[in-house]
């Protein structure tokens, strides 16, 4: 038996998700897939290609909302602490297997949760494997993977979903502090995944830019708030490799947090479509007229509010001051293309940000 994985929830839904305004996703994967393209600049860029993506199942259990999807396999890259590896597609992969956590209450996506799946066809063990938590231009945050199958036919996936790590404030305090197991069942057939979309980039490639994000009515999306819906005063934002960092104060830290100074938050995004970069280790240095004010780590944080967020609580925030904000440890997340050359990523380097309170 293959060390592989799958997911699984419990709904019947299906269908196919394509990429928002692309209405030219018509052609199939049939002309094979473009390879890795050449002089890929420092930062997010047009992939050669991307795919469609088909909708298994989705389910609750508990705190949580869980969907599965596959597409056609497709080679991404892994990050291990500063190293990053590319996964090429094998000859026995059959499928690109993904899934979404999520709150059902708020629609709020939930990295940093830690995902395993099995696969079990007629009873029996397929395959099974801890999922990659990843970033890709036309989903944002997901879990997956490749994964073989046994041909044709119907399987369960059982997936197995983390207690959150992540600190949670307001009323996320306290949630997602359990594991759970799902199950959802997974009907795979050859043609019916030769018939998702696939669209090349030829003219694009390797131009700044992303894809548009795909259209999931039944699904949401894992896009950061936008600046104007953040709580407190936004006091700037500056970009590192193409990850935006927006800064907001707080008079006060979300309630789970001690202290009754002021708070910063930090919402990481992506620079083009906005979607939520999780699991970086960041720190931050705030300065007033020459004197340190505060120095030290801005944790990684979940309020219904902020969103996924990385926040401090500081001896207030006086115009003048300067943050300056320092990427410890790059996004701990596999990347599709496009992806794989930002955010730290194959070239490496994330430039610390300095923002001045007017």
């Amino acid at each position: 038996m293959k060390r592989r994985a799958l997911l699984r929830t419990g709904g019947a839904l299906a269908g196919s998700l394509s990429l928002a305004g692309c209405s030219s996703l018509i052609e199939t994967r049939a002309a094979g897939v473009p390879p890795i393209p050449e002089d890929r600049p420092d930062g997010v860029y047009y992939p050669g290609h991307v795919e469609g993506m088909a909708m298994a199942g989705m389910t609750t259990s508990g705190d949580y909302g869980v969907g599965l999807f596959y597409s056609y396999p497709h080679r991404f890259w892994n990050v291990n602490g500063d190293d990053v590896s590319l996964t090429e597609v094998e000859s026995d992969d059959a499928v690109h297997l993904m899934a979404s956590v999520w709150d059902p209450e708020t629609e709020t996506v939930l990295p940093d949760t830690g995902l395993s799946a099995e696969i079990y066809r007629d009873g029996s063990l397929v395959s099974q494997e801890t999922i990659y938590p990843m970033l890709s231009q036309p989903m944002g945050f997901h879990y997956g993977a490749n994964f073989g199958l046994e041909g044709d036919g119907t399987y369960s996936v059982r997936l197995s979903v983390g207690a959150m790590s992540t600190r949670r404030t307001g009323d996320f305090a306290g949630r997602f502090a359990e594991p759970t197991t799902v199950e959802i069942p997974f009907e795979y057939s050859e043609s019916a995944k030769n018939d998702i979309s696939f669209e090349r980039f030829d003219e694009r490639v390797t131009t700044p830019g992303a894809v548009d994000p795909m259209a999931m009515d039944a699904l949401p999306n894992a896009f950061a708030p936008p600046e104007s819906d953040l709580p407190g005063t936004v006091l700037g934002s500056g970009t590192s490799d193409d990850a935006r960092l927006v800064v907001t104060a707080l008079e006060a830290p979300p309630a789970g947090i001690d202290g009754d100074a002021a708070y910063l938050g930090v919402s990481a995004r992506t620079r083009y479509n906005r979607m939520v970069i999780p699991a970086m280790g960041l720190s931050g240095s705030l300065t007033r007229d020459g004197e340190t004010v505060y120095e030290g780590p801005f944790a990684r944080t979940l309020d219904p509010d902020l969103g996924y967020h990385y926040g401090a609580v500081v001896d207030g925030v006086e115009s003048g001051d300067d943050l300056t904000l320092s990427v410890d440890v790059q996004p701990q997340t596999a990347r599709h293309e496009g992806y794989e050359t930002a955010f730290g990523g194959l070239k490496g380097g994330m430039p610390d940000v300095t923002v001045r309170v007017a």
